[in-house]
């Protein structure tokens, strides 16, 4: 793009050298002419400048970035939109971005992926706590320090979720097509955390497979696959992401917005199967990584890894069992445990126990993506969230469910039980355990076969009354 020419000095800042161009202007490095102090300067040429939409938007990007001090966010320092060509100064970041290093070495390691995406959602969940929505989160837009830390950065799509700083026009979609919800196409005045949540998949998705989502696609197709979910899973195309981190990444790239985390932390815990405490919200972790899933037989349940289960056999039975993450792990993929709805768990016998849906290490595989419906795909409108996903994560420790009596006696091992056929389950010889807050049901008594057969003679007798009138 030809710009006019830019000069030497902005401000009292001179140039160095040009780092990038886009559609809107340019990015230079410059050093401060009495501090020496060395930033990036993003400069609009006069033309782009006339546009008073475009300019607004500059100097949102200023004003949004500006709110924060965080690590993981590129700093806004200083905006001045009277000159000739309006300038927004920022944080120099001596490194690039994370889709130059994925199109220079490729896919990155999987543990090495997450950490970084990681660091992104640390920044970005700060900035859903401000109750600001990026909308245009992608590889591009993050950049790589030298010491390996992500800064996420372009912030003039940013929305004010409580409407201030929003610029759009209902019924204008805004982003990158290839990295943006499928809701965000037709109406991105509405786009909330959730999209930045499929953005953060799609962006995760490159990094493991340096393959980008929906390449090669027009805007229209790349949109009809997103409703559908009509992608390779990033396992297919690349065999070394782990199962957790592959059903994350779905989950997290899921049509349906309400099927996808409901905020960083839930990604993040999702991918790593462990809580997480990020910076808007305490002391944040010395870095994120992920344990790859187990190969071969689970082991065998220690004191480290134990978890308790209560839940309901196929003659509708309670039962609580004990065994480690794993065990629990491949009961819930093989369905033998049935309805999930109905499963807790808990560390200890004394409790409380927590649906098991609301557990780091678990959820992932209950919580499952989904398409658009036809109907919502003509109309646009997506379904509000109905998966009980609270912004922060329930601790495993939580006092939340009802009170009950702590397990005094002793509780059998979880075995490996065969997949659920048809609609019955297989059952553990074993004593039977209340379900929290349940208690017994009329349908679990011993009398329900007679007082099905007493209906049903009742209904044929008053069906006969009725004949004969």
């Amino acid at each position: 793009m030809a710009h006019d020419t830019v000069p030497q000095q902005v401000g009292n800042y001179d140039l160095v050298h040009k780092i990038a161009e886009g559609g809107m202007g340019a990015v230079y490095k410059a050093k401060h002419t009495v501090t020496g102090e060395v930033v990036a300067i993003k400069i609009i040429p006069p033309e782009t400048a006339k546009n008073p939409v475009l300019l607004k938007r500059f100097e949102q990007e200023f004003r949004a970035a500006s709110l924060f001090d965080h690590p993981n966010i590129v700093k806004a320092i200083e905006y001045c939109g009277t000159a000739t060509s309006p300038f927004l100064v920022m944080e120099f970041v001596d490194g690039e971005s994370l889709g130059q290093k994925v199109e220079k070495y490729g896919a990155i390691d999987e543990a090495e992926a997450v950490r970084i995406i990681g660091q992104v959602c640390d920044g970005l969940h700060r900035a859903h706590k401000q109750g600001l929505v990026h909308r245009d989160v992608k590889p591009d837009n993050v950049l790589m320090t030298s010491d390996g830390t992500a800064k996420l950065t372009d912030m003039g799509l940013v929305k004010d979720i409580e409407g201030e700083m929003n610029l759009t026009k209902t019924g204008r979609g805004l982003g990158t097509p290839h990295f943006m919800a499928p809701e965000q196409f037709r109406n991105a005045k509405n786009a909330d955390v959730r999209c930045d949540i499929y953005s953060l998949g799609a962006t995760l998705y490159m990094m493991l497979t340096a393959v980008v989502p929906f390449a090669k696609t027009s805007p229209l197709d790349c949109w009809l696959k997103k409703t559908k979910n009509d992608f390779d899973p990033p396992q297919k195309l690349n065999p070394k992401v782990s199962e957790r981190v592959n059903k994350a990444v779905l989950r997290s790239m899921s049509a349906d917005p309400a099927r996808r985390p409901a905020s960083c932390r839930e990604f993040i815990e999702d991918l790593t199967g462990q809580s997480w405490t990020a910076r808007a919200d305490g002391p944040a972790p010395a870095s994120v990584v992920t344990t790859p899933a187990p190969v071969g037989p689970p082991p065998a349940p220690s004191t480290t890894d134990l978890w308790y289960m209560v839940y309901r056999d196929a003659s509708g039975q309670s039962k609580t069992v004990k065994g480690s993450t794993a065990r629990i792990m491949d009961n819930l993929k093989s369905g033998a445990l049935g309805d999930s709805s109905g499963v807790l768990v808990c560390r200890t016998k004394a409790g409380p126990f927590l649906p098991i849906r609301n557990v780091p290490e678990f959820r992932v595989l209950i919580v499952e993506p989904a398409s658009l419906s036809p109907n919502q795909v003509a109309t646009g409108r997506t379904p509000t969230a109905n998966i009980a996903s609270p912004a922060r994560s329930t601790p495993t420790n939580a006092a939340t469910p009802p009170a009950q009596p702590p397990i005094s006696r002793p509780v059998a091992d979880l075995p490996k039980l065969p997949a659920a056929k048809a609609s019955r389950l297989p059952t553990i010889e074993q004593q039977a355990y209340e379900v929290p807050g349940q208690g017994k049901s009329v349908f679990d008594n011993k009398w329900m076969p007679w007082i099905a057969v007493g209906v049903a003679i009742l209904t044929a007798v008053v069906g006969a009354v009725l004949f004969a009138k």
